[in-house]
């Protein structure tokens, strides 16, 4: 099964993100900024890293493919660790990243876009996913996708 996805979810990530940053150049209002601890950006950006980093560990650790163009490869249906609390942990600590950035400008309108974030994930990447893991490991998927949630 194809992907309907053509961009890569980092390009993604990343046109976001200089989306959010014309927002704050563009739209900044007094009304629309915050003062924020520099602690709280570094923790959303170190959760995000986090959460990444585990999930790819826990994909080489399976022996099984990272490729998101490519979920037909996977050789094995990575249900433990840190996919025991999250079924896209890559995707969710790329949202958190997105999330410490929007702290960070300090702009509340910047994170306006994280649900197209989340939408745009959910449609063009994480459903077609799900279709192929379904195909691929059955019953066994449609259990753990019952049991933990997509992205938190």
């Amino acid at each position: 099964m194809k992907l309907e996805l053509k961009i890569p979810p980092a390009i993604v990530t990343l046109i976001i993100a200089i989306a959010m940053w014309w927002i704050d150049q563009t739209l900044e209002y007094t009304w629309a900024t915050f003062d924020t601890v520099l602690m709280i950006e570094f923790l959303f950006l170190g959760i995000g890293g986090f959460l990444g980093l585990a999930g790819l560990i826990q994909f080489y650790q399976s022996s099984t493919s990272i490729d998101p163009h490519k979920p037909g490869k996977t050789s094995r249906l990575v249900a433990d660790g840190i996919y025991s609390i999250s079924r896209n942990p890559m995707y969710l600590g790329l949202l958190f990243i997105l999330a410490g950035y929007g702290f960070y400008l300090s702009n509340i309108l910047t994170f306006l876009l994280l649900p197209l974030f989340v939408g745009y994930m959910n449609r063009y990447q994480i459903i077609p996913e799900e279709k192929v893991m379904e195909e691929k490991f059955g019953d066994d998927y449609l259990r753990y996708k019952s049991e933990v949630r997509r992205w938190l």
